[in-house]
C-alpha cells in the first residue's frame, strides 16, 4: 500500500490470475531454487557479501525464467495483491501460490541436506 501511495495509484486488489499449474509449478521451482542457493552458500562459508549478491542474481533470472515469475516470498505474494498491475496477482491466485512457495520450500530445504550436509556439528 505504500508503494501505491508513493506513485500516487489507489490501493485496490489485483485482477490478474497467475494459479494455474505451470506458474504453481514454477513458484515452486524458483522457491526450491531460492532456498538452495541460500543454504548452499552458508554451508559453503560463502560471505554476506556474495550470498547478498547471488540472492539478487537468482531473483532476477528466476523472474525471467520461471512461468511463475518467481515471487519466491509469501510477503512478496500477499503484498502483490493489493496492486493491479502486471506484477499483481489477483487474491484467488494468491493461497495457491503461498501453498507452492511452502511446498517448494521443503523441497529446497531437502536437497539442501542431502547436497550441503553441515559438517559443522560437534560429535557426541
Amino acid at each position: 500500500m505504500l508503494a501505491t501511495a508513493m506513485f500516487a495509484t489507489p490501493t485496490t486488489l489485483s485482477t490478474t490470475d497467475r494459479a494455474t499449474p505451470a506458474t504453481v509449478l514454477g513458484e515452486v521451482v524458483a522457491t526450491a531454487g531460492l532456498v538452495l542457493l541460500i543454504v548452499g552458500l552458508t554451508r559453503t562459508g560463502r560471505n554476506i557479501t556474495v550470498i547478498a549478491a547471488a540472492v539478487g542474481s537468482y531473483i532476477g533470472a528466476a523472474y525471467w525464467f520461471t512461468s511463475s515469475t518467481s515471487f519466491a516470498n509469501p510477503a512478496v505474494t500477499i503484498g502483490r495483491v493489493f496492486t493491479d498491475t502486471f506484477a499483481g496477482i489477483n487474491p484467488t491466485s494468491a493461497l495457491p501460490f503461498i501453498a507452492a512457495q511452502l511446498l517448494g520450500g521443503g523441497v529446497g530445504t531437502a536437497l539442501a541436506i542431502a547436497l550441503f550436509p553441515n559438517t559443522s556439528r560437534v560429535p557426541d
